[in-house]
């Protein structure tokens, strides 16, 4: 038996729905513990592309139970149409799909609040997707949110919907001077979408423990990435739920004595997507050549990601943080056509090298990176599924990102498909 945790160990993105996809083979439940449709996992299996936003990328696999645990804050329109390309693609859901009752839904009233509030910052805008996430996180705290358990009883959730609104409608017609919304109409809204949700509740706190309890393989899987975890990211640029490892125990109902190894998701360069700091974000055409090399835009929203090298107090940070074991380093090949690659190694802060980033991250905004240069291969890894067909300066560029990171890479991804992969050890 094993409880295998996957964490991003970046700014999201980093590629760990195909990193899911290759590890559910050797597990037989796949859980999802936190964030909503904010995040996409694309996985391309022989040729077909599939964007995932909140099924767990086990989907993928025949004979796979996927779990979407009370971490979760679940949007019933974005699930069945991420479920309808499923089916379009092949893929069965019915029976392998269960949702906790403790997630929270989103409703549309959410989604106005976000987009509403986002414009009232101005400048101060944060970035948020504008899908409705952290306002359903806000009313999950404040006593205010509907978990799913709401749905199997009209009074409850009839009550809740009206209690909701008192609130929110005063916020949308008194502060962002936007219009009301008829509590009955999203009453009969959320009604209709809880009748199509209750086949997929369940007690997936029990499928877990049980799991356990049976010897089963369960990997957990995180959304965004340890810089956007609202506790221990780059707060107030950051996500509104726990994307670290603990969040698994936390989304999922699993005790901390029971999770094995941490494996950390890595980009061979770095990108985030939004507003806030990023020391070694790179504006110039070497950074436009990453993303589109890399594709670089949102599988969500179809935003262009920021683009720059690789942060190596970032990975020993994700590494501290999460207790990572072993890293999956995803899209080396992008690199492919560098003449000259920079590993950031420190920062400058006010006169000062800074090896380590501390609680006041504040450091951040005024950092200078400190690089060691390498030279680029300049030859195809493309598609490389052996250590040995790797050229030896692609090798030692990733000895270093290791040797940065503090933790050994076990899988190099070279390429979108799961067959280009390099699983070190196998």
């Amino acid at each position: 038996m094993a409880v295998n945790v996957i964490v991003g160990m970046q700014w999201g993105d980093e590629g760990k729905g195909k990193i899911v996809d290759i590890l559910s083979e050797d597990h037989e439940i796949v859980a999802r513990y936190q964030g909503g449709a904010n995040a996409g996992h694309t996985v391309v299996i022989a040729g077909k592309k599939f964007v995932l936003h909140l099924v767990p990328s086990g989907i993928l696999r025949d004979g796979k139970i996927c779990v979407i645990g009370s971490g979760v804050v679940v949007d019933p329109e974005s699930l069945f149409a991420e479920m309808e390309q499923l089916h379009a693609g092949g893929v069965k859901t019915d029976g392998r799909l269960v949702i906790s009752p403790r997630a929270h839904c989103i409703l549309p009233v959410h989604k106005e609040i976000d987009k509403a509030n986002e414009a009232k910052k101005g400048q101060k805008k944060i970035g948020t997707t504008g899908k409705g996430i952290g306002p359903t996180y806000s009313d999950k705290t404040g006593r205010l949110g509907i978990p799913m358990f709401y749905f199997a009883d009209d009074a409850k959730l009839r009550s809740a919907i009206n209690s909701l609104l008192e609130i929110k409608n005063s916020l949308l017609v008194n502060f962002y001077s936007a219009k009301a919304l008829d509590p009955e109409k999203v009453y009969g809204e959320v009604k209709a979408l809880a009748a199509k949700m209750a086949p997929f509740i369940g007690d997936t706190r029990k499928i877990l423990n049980d799991g356990i309890k049976d010897g089963k393989n369960i990997l957990c899987e995180g959304a965004q990435g340890t810089m956007l975890d609202l506790d221990h990211g780059t707060y107030p640029y950051v996500t509104s739920s726990y994307t670290i490892s603990g969040g698994a125990c936390v989304g999922l109902g699993i005790p901390p004595n029971r999770i094995g190894k941490i494996i950390g998701v890595a980009k061979a360069y770095t990108t985030r997507v939004g507003e806030g700091p990023f020391p070694t974000e790179l504006t110039d055409s070497v950074g436009q050549h990453i993303q589109e090399e890399g594709n670089e835009f949102g599988a969500t929203t179809g935003r262009a990601r920021r683009c720059g090298w690789f942060d190596g107090p970032v990975a020993r940070y994700a590494t501290e943080i999460n207790g990572i074991n072993e890293i999956a380093l995803t899209k080396l090949d992008v690199l492919d056509k560098l003449k000259t690659l920079n590993v950031c190694v420190a920062y400058k802060v006010g006169g000062k090298t800074v090896e380590r980033i501390s609680d006041d991250l504040s450091i951040l905004e005024t950092a200078q990176p400190v690089y060691r240069e390498f030279d680029g291969w300049n030859c195809s890894t493309a598609g490389s599924t052996l250590y040995s067909q790797l050229p030896d300066k692609a090798k030692l560029y990733i000895d270093f990102l290791q040797e940065q990171s503090e933790a050994a890479i076990s899988i190099i991804s070279t390429g979108r498909g799961r067959e280009a992969t390099i699983v070190l050890g196998r």
